[in-house]
């Protein structure tokens, strides 16, 4: 399953940061970033739902680097105001998150008293909303705020992240932080019990809002002219909201996923 994968895929390092990288070697004879990319990637994530466990998944990479419009991989925006210290965008993206029931462990199911035929699939959905993105000497700071436009789980959230990127010989790395708040609705619906799987017998759990603090590890690096290496490491806590879901291996504190790419530019 990919739906863990893909916010890595999407993410401001995978494209944002090919896009946005200064130097000689990197983009077309004007020294303008590529407006295209396309390459390939591998994603590495240990699941937190009862039974996923440890997947490993090639992935593409296609995006797109307009004056106002953009895309990178399953989300797309249009930039409303751009100069070199702020950006503010509409954002669509794909959310990639729920299950499906044939990819969760029976056993493990059972072991937290889920009989798995008498539950669903939690489908993925679709988000609109802003993005916004300051930046300067002292670092990174990117907002987000999505709600459902598919009315999957009738939610939305907010995310904040801090990132400050120094150079290590010829690439970027960029440390980072922060916090992605779920309203009750996402987090019932993704982690909860749904009310016709009651009526069936199953647990009854709400876990309400909640908030997942994460930090993480981005890196790029051109390579020759065209070529770009980049990739990402994250690791979330889970808060007992999450943790104590009927859906989620037990004794399971956090989620960690790697990821590795190699785009070339046009």
């Amino acid at each position: 399953m990919m739906k863990l994968f893909l916010p890595v895929l999407l993410s401001g390092l995978s494209f944002g940061a090919a896009a946005q990288s200064g130097g000689p070697d990197e983009g077309p004879a004007d020294g303008q970033p590529p407006r295209w990319g396309i390459g390939v990637a591998v994603a590495i994530n240990d699941s937190e739902f009862a039974g996923e466990g440890t997947r490993v998944i090639p992935l593409p990479l296609v995006s797109y680097n307009g004056d106002r419009f953009f895309f990178r991989g399953l989300s797309a925006g249009w930039r409303i105001v751009d100069n070199d210290n702020f950006e503010l965008s509409v954002l669509g993206k794909f959310r990639m998150d729920g299950f499906s029931v044939d990819d969760l462990g029976r056993r493990e199911l059972a072991r937290n008293g889920i009989d798995y035929r008498l539950i669903e699939d939690r489908d993925k959905a679709f988000d609109v909303g802003l993005g916004m993105k300051w930046s300067g000497k002292a670092g990174e700071l990117e907002a987000k705020l999505l709600a459902d436009a598919t009315d999957t789980s009738g939610g939305h959230e907010f995310s904040v992240e801090y990132g400050y990127p120094f150079q290590v010989g010829q690439g970027s790395l960029t440390p980072n932080a922060g916090v992605t708040w779920m309203s009750d609705d996402m987090t019932n619906y993704y982690y909860g019990t749904l009310d016709k799987e009651v009526a069936r017998g199953v647990v009854d759990y709400k876990p309400g809002a909640a908030a997942i603090p994460h930090v993480g590890l981005g890196y790029f690096r051109p390579l020759g002219e065209k070529w770009s290496i980049m990739g990402s490491a994250k690791y979330s806590l889970l808060p007992d909201e999450i943790k104590d879901s009927p859906f989620v291996e037990p004794d399971t504190d956090g989620t960690a996923s790697l990821f590795v790419g190699f785009v070339r530019g046009f």
